[in-house]
């Protein structure tokens, strides 16, 4: 019998069998009590579904510093200085590694610095992607996606301003670098705003940024869905239409500028088209003295907008 056997630890202890013995505490019981419903797989550490989450929230969090499909690149020295003196909305500004530090790039560190932006050193080969012909200078500026107004309310800002509305709007430019040329003289012109057709038009990209030189973000840009019918309203509300073309009717030396009106400047091939100049008013040309025998878009419409605004100094 095992209490007879001899073999070590066959013999029963005293106290092994009677009297108190001390217990787990409870432990066991609660060990026994159910833990709640499983958590799910990425949840779980060290589980291969959890470590796939996190690899794929540290890659977004790399992203959210990076450009995106959505976000526009400013490229250059003197255009990303400009825009940011001119308060242009910015997420970051890049600056390549080892860039050699001048006027322009520092003071353009210390606007953003001042207003929060963030700055971050890249790679000068980072740069080189974002731009098609590496000439961003060792600095980018990021733009969100430009925000245009409505054409209703950039007539009311032009109307309710103490001097005569002056207005551009643009007959399918194609071209950004137009469109941002064009901004930029509205701006030095003392312009209230630019219409462009939301389809078969240039719209506010980085090229328009770059080449309006930050007027972009002093300069409001509207947005029609309909050309003709807004200039229809315009007219309505008491604003001259007034085409730009070169077989224009009227020379710009016989045009009267003083009042409110709307310049309509038409495309770099076709000009105006029939329906926007059965609507304008008039349509002036720009008397050559060489031989040449039109301008470019942008440079046509800085010419008419500095004779208007010679005649309002006047």
């Amino acid at each position: 019998m095992a209490g007879n056997s001899k073999r070590r630890g066959a013999i029963r202890k005293e106290g092994t069998k009677k009297g108190p013995t001390v217990g787990s505490g409870g432990q066991r019981r609660r060990g026994l009590e159910g833990r709640g419903a499983t958590p799910p797989a990425a949840a779980r550490k060290g589980h291969p579904a959890a470590r796939r989450a996190a690899a794929a929230a540290k890659q977004t969090q790399r992203r959210t510093s990076k450009p995106t499909d959505e976000t526009e690149i400013v490229l250059g020295r003197n255009p990303v200085l400009e825009c940011l003196r001119a308060n242009a909305p910015a997420t970051a500004l890049y600056v390549a590694l080892g860039a050699e530090a001048d006027e322009r790039l520092t003071e353009s560190v210390t606007i953003a610095a001042d207003r929060g932006i963030p700055i971050l050193e890249v790679p000068r080969h980072d740069l080189d992607r974002l731009s098609a012909n590496g000439l961003h200078q060792g600095i980018a500026l990021q733009v969100p996606p430009y925000a245009y107004a409505h054409p209703d309310d950039l007539l009311a800002a032009a109307t309710s301003d103490h001097e005569p509305a002056l207005l551009v709007a643009l007959d399918n430019i194609s071209d950004p670098r137009n469109l941002g040329a064009i901004v930029r003289s509205v701006a030095a012109f003392a312009g209230h705003g630019v219409l462009i057709p939301q389809r078969r038009s240039a719209s506010v990209t980085a090229v328009a940024w770059r080449t309006s030189a930050g007027a972009a973000a002093r300069v409001r840009v509207a947005r029609a869905t309909n050309l003709n019918r807004t200039l229809k309203d315009w007219a309505d509300a008491g604003v001259q239409v007034i085409g730009l073309d070169a077989e224009g009717d009227t020379t710009l030396d016989e045009f009267d500028g003083s009042g409110p009106l709307v310049l309509v400047v038409g495309s770099e091939g076709k000009g105006l088209s029939r329906l926007v100049r059965q609507n304008c008013d008039a349509v002036v040309s720009i008397p050559m003295a060489g031989p040449t025998e039109s301008l470019n878009a942008s440079v046509a419409a800085g010419v008419v907008l500095a004779e208007i605004a010679r005649q309002r100094r006047r």
